[in-house]
């Protein structure tokens, strides 16, 4: 499918608290070149590039890009890269970031910060990304049962106006429910795809739906593969939806994704400029209730608990 004229606004667009933003986005991991275990997804993508890609997915309508301080390998920083490639932001994209787990400098995983550590978290964030605010903040939820101690201290967070919204990733429902009694929550981050279901998604869609919050998706290409290069091969059956509509695959996954409910976003991430462009096209490609039986059949939804 053409990639070049479609603008992101073709996804159509949902709301994070008060700021509207595109349904197709953009994730920052890429551009670092490790993935967040650590593992490299391959050479260091050039400083320039990365910089012209964020450039590039702003330029096209992308107003939605997802980073975090613990984004980085030993030659880049996402929130540096966004920094250097796009501020001033004026009114620039929304930046959403996220706190909770711990990186040491040579990006060894340290588990999770406690609550009293999360406003250093939060400033780190600011001091990289160049802002005296930050857009959203996600609480990134590795190991803890209750989340009312992190993100209580969020809140306070954002009463001082350092966060202007919260939200919540790799949460379960009743993560939610519990937040969500100490402050408004805008957006939940779970990994999502059509590889990538689990037996609490679909009521946790619908619930964020009912309540106007975001669902935000990762791995929704890369599906189990997680941080890993997407697939050379895949089904026949997607495969064939992907000819019939002259989209690659990826595309076709990404379609699948926003289709699910109008509050799904997508932030697919690439260090790759061609795919830049036809992850954006994505969000124009608009499947039929044919296609979409084809692709409920590939994958029978897992029978496990969302992450913790």
């Amino acid at each position: 499918m053409e990639s070049v004229t479609v603008s992101a606004a073709a996804a159509g667009t949902w709301r994070l608290g008060d700021l509207e933003v595109n349904r197709l986005g953009f994730g920052a991991l890429r551009l670092t070149g490790n993935g967040m275990g650590g593992n490299s997804d391959g050479a260091a993508i050039d400083r320039e590039v990365a910089v012209r890609i964020l450039r590039n997915a702003v330029e096209s309508g992308v107003n939605h890009i997802d980073t975090a301080s613990f984004y980085f390998s030993p030659l880049r920083s996402a929130n540096e890269l966004i920094n250097s490639a796009l501020a001033p932001y004026s009114d620039g994209p929304v930046i959403a970031t996220k706190v909770g787990p711990w990186r040491d400098p040579s990006g060894e995983w340290l588990g999770m910060a406690g609550p009293e550590q999360l406003r250093g978290q939060v400033e780190e964030n600011l001091r990289q990304l160049g802002r005296d605010h930050l857009d959203v903040v996600n609480l990134r939820v590795n190991g803890i049962v209750s989340v009312a101690d992190h993100f209580g201290a969020l809140a306070e967070l954002r009463k001082a106006g350092l966060i202007r919204h919260l939200g919540l990733s790799c949460v379960t429902p009743e993560q939610l429910a519990e937040a969500l009694t100490i402050a408004p929550v805008v957006c939940v981050q779970n990994p999502y795809g059509l590889e990538e279901r689990r037996a609490d998604d679909t009521g946790l869609i619908d619930d964020c739906l009912r309540q106007g919050i975001a669902f935000v998706p990762f791995f929704a290409i890369s599906g189990r593969r997680r941080e890993a290069p997407a697939a050379g091969s895949h089904h026949d059956a997607l495969r064939r939806v992907a000819r019939a509509h002259g989209a690659t695959p990826a595309q076709v996954l990404l379609a699948w994704t926003l289709h699910r409910a109008p509050n799904v976003l997508a932030i697919p991430g690439t260090s790759n400029p061609a795919h830049l462009a036809q992850n954006i096209a994505a969000g124009a490609l608009r499947l039929s209730r044919d296609d979409l039986e084809a692709l409920e059949s590939l994958e029978t939804p897992d029978t496990v608990k969302a992450p913790s």
